[in-house]
């Protein structure tokens, strides 16, 4: 499923226009990264929790060369899956 099946889905569920849907969808997606970004954590209770995870420097390889390279530090967004959520799956 992508993002114009999620609106679908959405607009078909609420009975709403497909315009409506897709603010709806955006709006919920842009609240998930503010608060990603302001609290470092957002838990949907049922759904799951988004985190900012820490992954820290270290040496890779370029694999056309073979040449070591180093790989700075970064942050990336994980998912937990909540426990009903997993039991669904």
């Amino acid at each position: 499923m992508n993002k114009a099946d999620l609106i679908e889905t959405v607009a078909e569920e609420l009975e709403l226009s497909k315009a409506a849907a897709e603010r709806s969808v955006n709006t919920v997606i842009e609240g998930i990264k503010t608060g990603v970004k302001k609290d470092k954590v957002v838990q949907l209770i049922g759904f799951g929790t988004f985190t900012i995870r820490q992954r820290k420097a270290r040496e890779g390889r370029n694999p056309q060369t073979g040449e070591t390279i180093r790989i700075k530090a970064s942050k990336s967004v994980a998912f937990k899956p909540g426990k009903s959520f997993k039991d669904e799956i």
